[in-house]
Parts: structure tokens; sequence; C-alpha cells
């Protein structure tokens, strides 16, 4: 149900920012379509309302007929969205043009006689079932690649649409609306949070596994680091994914001859998901022998006052050396909740007392150490491997066909499960029941180890992680589903697709936050890249992502794949090329068109490790694609695009490739993606010659692109959405290069790299750019062609830049003073970095 609550609330949200949009609501407001638009935002509006109080509440599970509905208000919504969204192209495309082709038109079928209400309906099936973008009408075939023909817009169609969608989704709304009314004070500050619903085991300090495998070397230096603490008190976290063996070698560590020798006390606890300050600190007393001086030694069982049971572990700690192992640590919210906790074991004077804290997520590590943590990962393969064998036949005896026969089918099962100790174990278990290479293929194959439903197998142990999560962070972890195994992203990449595909909102700068979230979760891993910090997922949780999300997100990542194993309800796909094609991938792939519903995709990406990829299966498969909001392709010419390419109006993230050492160029209808948010040139080596429209592109926020494609886009001010323009060239001889295009990008931010500005003649003239309002520039570059002794020093006084700015470069401006913002009064209060050549200033800047 929870998943139903948020899905409902994500598509009716989407459905309220494009009914926020002046035009779109002026449109659904006018008479023609006679709906009561407000009263119908406001529906929407309530019942969205309540939708987001009830994420994460666990009153809405038992209400007859609930789930239905929303699941029809999640259909309704996309309907809704998909058709304001086409709206919302046509008017762009009205306001470039100079035109006014948008306007409400029910035509004539809802104006026969309201007392024929048959008549009524039957005239206008025709236009209901009549797609909203028209197909040439002269009977010829025509090339959608690259045709430059502006589409039709059938008023009539797309006006029927919206309202019945519209009227529709405001009757489901209040339908849902009236349920939610059942639950008794159904406000947010009465409903209870659900917890998480899958058991959790309960540990101790007993060890289960004799062995410790594969940790011989970090053992060693835990306990020597654990029995050399001079600090009174030293918090050690040990992180780690789930199943990687946190709590085995914790009981390890705490069983340690050494370990018990060195103190006095020890406990041992189980945490878990509820972090109870009372009730920690009453179970540590339990645990602690009392002094003889208390007059009772049940003081544990008998206060119910925080202050004096911690009085009482201190008095029972005096002068003693104390070992707290706090196993599965799930949350703590906050510095002050740890530090309550941590109060009565600060009181001693005796060196090298621990807390030993065990968790799965990094910033609950972060939070309680006083020390770096201990990070398991998985096990070294050799050891593991070994661990693995150990897990199949324990006591027993390996059969005769184990060296020719199993020992190579278990190296290769081993492989698949990434060095977890815990997927050992469950697998281990399951090829243990029947000794034969043919069950232990059918294992592998089947993937019936991720089925396991046991608390201690592998995927329930990941699942708690996931279900721990909330409904936000879920859906965008289960998008990593359609990247490759072991694929490093950065941050800009990943925040891009959940944008495009409509589950975060790039105006909210929280939403931002998501990536950092699943990484302090254990989700995720940072990894310094060579251009920056690239994401790349732990272990199992990729096999984790593709389960969660199977219903909507496949990756097709081998050319053994069948179509019978995709669920027909998926939206988003992609397809890893690891090999050149084989028959089996021809084969399957022309099958898909017809397993799916191709026009229904949202996200096609496709990944390729050959340049040299036969693109011709890829566009037959595709060839009916026209609901993609997300595209990434590699092309060898134009024609391997859709068919359908020119008629992709709801496209917001588009990364397109081609192969080094061919000319080919960009197609001329890329300015038409008027609703394309991100365009990622990177990867593209043909012409850089952009369509001489590129500027009608008005929500584009990210470019990534070499500089030299930054630079030659014309009247790029009409691009206020911009984030970052690398390079821009002031052109006196050509219209649309002046610096004034510049002062429109008020959302310009990174780097920004000013040529040419010996053409700029006054101060006036470059304070057009607009400079001063860049808050979010970080480097700026001032270059002119050439030293020009009798310059105009006023005009660098017009480039003044934010305050926030931290580095500047300044070229061969020829003038013999330098700015007033920068030589006398330094306005720059960020400035870290300075650059300053070919130079003649009078006078430097005082560099303090």
């Amino acid at each position: 149900m929870a998943r139903a609550v948020g899905t409902a609330q994500l598509h009716l949200g989407r459905v309220l920012t494009k009914l926020s949009d002046e035009r779109v609501a002026s449109y659904v407001a006018s008479s023609e379509l006679s709906l009561d638009s407000q009263k119908i935002k406001d529906d929407l509006v309530h019942t969205n309302s309540l939708l987001q109080q009830a994420q994460g509440r666990g009153t809405t599970s038992d209400i007859p007929g609930l789930k239905g509905l929303l699941e029809n208000l999640s259909k309704k919504g996309g309907e809704a969205e998909q058709l304001l969204s086409t709206l919302q192209y046509f008017m762009i495309r009205d306001q470039h043009n100079g035109t006014q082709l948008v306007k409400p038109d029910l035509g004539a079928c809802l104006k026969v006689n309201k007392g024929h209400p048959r008549h009524t309906i039957g005239n206008c099936l025709p236009f209901i079932f009549r797609p909203c973008i028209s197909s040439p009408q002269d009977g010829t075939e025509s090339d959608d690649r690259d045709h430059v023909d502006e589409l039709p817009f059938d008023s009539v169609s797309i006006s029927i649409k919206i309202k019945s969608v519209l009227e529709e989704t405001h009757s489901i709304c209040r339908s849902v609306s009236d349920l939610f009314m059942l639950i008794p004070n159904h406000s947010s500050s009465t409903m209870a949070a659900t917890t998480v619903t899958r058991t959790r085991a309960i540990t101790g300090s007993t060890i289960a596994y004799d062995k410790l495998y594969g940790r011989a070397a970090i053992y060693e230096h835990s306990i020597d680091f654990i029995t050399s603490r001079d600090e009174t008190l030293s918090v050690l976290p040990v992180v780690g994914p789930g199943g990687i063996g946190k709590t085995t070698f914790t009981q390890h560590l705490y069983n340690d001859a050494r370990i018990a020798g060195h103190f006095t006390v020890r406990v041992c606890l189980c945490v878990s998901t509820s972090f109870d300050v009372l009730k920690l600190t009453r179970q540590i007393l339990r645990c602690i022998i009392a002094t003889e001086k208390e007059v009772s030694s049940s003081v544990a069982t008998e206060i119910t006052n925080l202050d004096q049971l911690q009085i009482s572990i201190a008095q029972r700690l005096e002068s003693k050396r104390f070992l707290i192992v706090l196993d599965d640590v799930w949350r703590c919210n906050s510095e002050y909740e740890w530090n309550t906790l941590l109060a009565p074991f600060t009181k001693g004077q005796t060196k090298g007392s621990i807390i030993l804290v065990t968790t799965r997520f990094p910033s609950i590590a972060h939070l309680v150490k006083t020390v770096d943590p201990v990070e398991l990962c998985g096990l070294e393969p050799d050891e593991f491997f070994t661990f693995f064998v150990e897990c199949i036949f324990g006591d027993l005896d390996k059969p005769e066909n184990y060296e020719y026969e199993l020992y190579h089918m278990a190296r290769e099962i081993a492989e698949k499960l990434k060095g977890s100790p815990l997927a050992a174990k469950t697998v281990g278990r399951l090829l243990r029941t029947d000794l034969t290479l043919e069950h232990w293929m059918r294992v592998i194959e089947s993937n019936e180890w991720q089925n396991n439903k046991d608390a201690n197998d592998i995927m329930p142990a990941l699942y708690l992680s996931y279900d721990y999560l909330p409904f936000l962070l879920q859906k965008c972890f289960s998008y990593f589903a359609l990247f490759p195994e072991d694929y490093r992203f950065t941050l800009s990449e990943i925040n891009r697709l959940w944008i495009a595909v409509g589950i975060i909102d790039s105006s909210h700068p929280g939403n931002n936050n998501c990536l950092e979230e699943l990484v302090d979760r254990g989700f995720l891993r940072r990894e310094d890249g060579l251009f920056g910090e690239n994401y790349v997922m732990n272990g199992l949780t990729h096999e984790l992502s593709l389960k969660v999300s199977a219903q909507e997100c496949v990756n097709i990542s081998s050319s053994s794949f069948s179509v019978d194993c995709i669920p027909q309800s998926i939206r988003h796909l992609s397809i890893t090329i690891q090999n050149m094609y084989d028959e089996n991938f021809r084969e399957e792939m022309s099958k898909l068109k017809s397993w799916i519903y191709i026009a229904n995709l949202r996200t096609l990406m496709v990944f390729s490790e050959h340049e040299e990829i036969n693109t011709d299966i890829l566009k037959d498969t595709f060839e009916e694609v026209n609901s993609l909001h997300v595209l990434f392709i590699v092309v060898k010419s134009l024609d391997d695009l859709p068919q359908n390419f020119s008629k992709l109006i709801h496209l917001q993230y588009l990364k397109l490739g081609s192969p080094y050492g061919r000319e080919i160029t960009l197609p001329s209808t890329l300015s038409r993606f008027y609703h394309l948010k991100f365009l990622d040139l990177e990867d593209w080596h043909g012409s850089s010659n952009l369509p001489k429209d590129i500027n009608h592109l008005v929500n584009l926020q990210d470019f990534i692109a070499k500089k030299e494609l930054h630079s030659s886009v014309p009247e790029v001010g009409k691009m206020k959405c911009l984030r970052e323009l690398k390079e821009f060239c002031v052109k006196k001889e050509s219209v649309g290069f002046e610096l004034r295009e510049l002062g429109e990008l008020a959302e310009l931010g990174g780097e920004l790299r000013i040529c040419n500005l010996q053409k700029v003649a006054t101060k006036e003239e470059a304070s057009e750019a607009k400079l001063m309002s860049k808050r979010n520039l970080k480097k700026l570059t001032l270059v002119w062609g050439r030293k020009q002794p009798n310059i105009d020093s006023d005009v660098l006084d017009g480039l003044q830049p934010h305050p926030d700015l931290r580095e500047l470069c300044i070229a061969n401006h020829g003038g013999a003073a330098g700015p007033s913002w920068l030589c006398v009064d330094i306005l720059l209060k960020q400035l870290g970095a300075l650059h300053l050549e070919g130079l003649s200033w009078d006078t430097l800047p005082p560099f303090g």
C-alpha cells in the first residue's frame, strides 16, 4: 500500500506542476472546456496533501478499495501529465513562431443536442481516439529521423482528451479523499509511523562460526588498536553493507582472549531499528554486575528515571576498563540523542575503554565515531571461495564429481556473489541439497537464491535496508537498475535522470541530496575518479535494484536474454552491449517490439563497449517510440536514429554520441525538443555545427559539450534556464553574440570564459553581461584578443562579478589600471585563486 500511495502522490504532484504553468492554467480554465478548473485544482491539491501525509504511515492498508483507486489515480495522472506536456510543447512552439494555433476547441461534437447523449458520444469517438499529433496526410512515407516539417496540432483532439482525463482524475481524487475521511483523526500528527516489517534477526556475543575467513589482516589490526588506546573512551564503528559479516567479525573480537583479558567489563547488545535511550541504558545496566555499595541489585528493573540509571552505570564502571558492543544500529536521530546515551560512559578516569558500534549506514558511523571506522567490504576471491566451499559441504566429504565437474561451477557461482559472506551461506545451503551439476546450474540460472525468504538469507537482509528507505529514496534507488553493473556515474548524471523521469523536481534544492542520502545509508560508495567524484553500487545492491524495480525497469545485459522474462508493464529500458550481437539477440529483440508496448517507454538507454555496433537491430525494435523522456544512444549516421526521433516531444534528457572518424551532422530537429532539460554531447565526435535555432531549447538547464559548441550558440540569452556556459565569444559582426545575451542568463554557474573582449567599447556595454548578479558562478575568465595599450579600463570595471566568485583569470587586458573592484575596493571576499596574464597595470591588487 505504501508504494501505491507514494506513486499516486508522485503522479498527482506532476499534474499539479503542469497546472501551475499560467498558460496551461488559462487553457484549462477557458470557457470552451467548460471545466470548473479552480475546483479541480483545489481538490487535487487536497488529495495530494492527504497522500503526502499518508506516506510512510500505517493507517491506510486496511481501507477496502483504496489500493485500486490509487492505482487508477496513478494511471490517469500519468495520462494527464502527458497530455498537458503535449499542450505545453505546442504553446512553446507558438511562442517561437509568433503564432496562436493553440486554442481550446471541443469542435462540433459537444455542441449537439444535449437530449441525445448517445449521438454526442458517437460523434466524439473519432476525435477521442485520434492522436493529438497527426501524421503527414499526403500518402507518402516520410523519414522522421531528421524531418524538418513542423508537427501538426489537432486542437479538437487534445481539448477533448484534456477535458476527459482531468474530469476522471478529479472524480478519482474525490473518491480517494472520501476514503481517507474514514481514517479516524487522519491528520499527519496522529498517524502512527510504520516500522520495518521484515523480521530482524537478534544477535548476541556467542560466535556462530568458529573460523573467521578472509579478515586476518584487518582483524589483527583491530585487536592491536582496541588494546592500545590511551584515551579514556573511544567509539569505534564497524561499517559495511548488509550480509558482509559485521556481526561475525565483532563476535570474534568480543570473544578473543586478548580482548577478554584486557577489559574488566564486557557488554554486547543488539540494538536493531529501535534506538531508545532509556531502554538501551536499562539493558546495559542489567549486564553490569552491581557494586557492593548498591542497596538493590535490581535497580535496572525498578528505576524508570534515566538520570538514576545513568548514575548507577557510572558507579558500576568506576575504575574499570570496559567494552560495550552495540550491534546492528539502524538509526540515531541526532547527535544529542547519541551523547545522551554516551553520558555515563564518559565519567570514568580509566584509560582504554571502547564502545564498538556495528552499522550498515555510513551516516551512523560518522555520527558516533571518535576514531576512523573499520570498513568491511566483500572478501577477497580466494578467501571467499574457501568460505563458500565450507558453506556448501561443511563436514561432508566432497563427492567424486567435485574436481572435474562441480569445482568449476562453484567458481563461476562464487563470482556472482560479490564476496558477500551471507550470500555464500544462502547459496551454499541451496547447493548442498543436491550435489549434482544439473541442480547447481538450475539454482544459479533461475536465481533461486535471490527468492529465499528466510530472514538469515542475503536478499531479505538487503531488503531490510530498502524497506527502511522513505518512498522518494526507494524510487530513486530503483532506477539504478538501468545502469550496467559496476557502472560509475557522477552526481549530475544521476540527478539528471531522476529529474527527467519525474522523480525529483530540480526547482527544489533539497531534492538534490537524494544521492548523498543513499550513500549515507550504504547503498552506494563514493570514489575519487580522474575528473572528480564518482559513485558506484556496493556488491549485491545492484541485484537488489533489479528486483525492486522489476515491473518498471529492465536492463538487457546479455545476448542470451529472453523476452519472456521481461514484464510487459515496463516503462524504462536499458541495453548493455558487451559483445557483438549473436543470432539469439537479434531474434529476441525482434520479439520485444510485439511483447511490450514500445510506444509507452519513457526511458531508453544504450550502453556499449564497442564503437562499431549494429544499430539496425535497435532501430527496427524501437521505431515506434514516441513517449520517451530519456534517450541515450550512439549513432553512426542519422539513419540510425529512431524512426520517430523528430516526434519525441516529451524528451527531457538526450545523450547523443557518435564514433570517431565519422563526419556526422547533428540532427536539425534537435532544436524542436522544447521540453529538453539536459543535452549531453560529450561523446559526440561528429560535426560541431549546431542547428541554427538551437536557442529554441528554452528549458535547457545543462548543455554537456565541448566549449566550442557552447561558444557557437547564437542568441544564447533565450535559453534562460541554462546553468553553465563554458565559453562565450563576443562577435560584433554576428547577431546574437553581444554581451547582453549573458545578461539574460541569471542561472549561470560553474565556469564561464568570455573571449574577444577587445570588441567591447564601453563600460555600459560590458555591464549588460550582468556578471554581478550571477551568484552561482565559481570561476570567471576574461580574455582580450591581444595587448592593446590604449584600451579603456572602464570596460573591466563593467565586468564586476558576484562577491561569491572563487577563481578569477584576466588575460591580455591592455589598460594601465586594473578594475576598482579588484585593485581599490576588494569586493571579492570568497576569491581563492587569481590568475593574471599579459597585463601592464601600474598597480597590482593587494594580495594580503
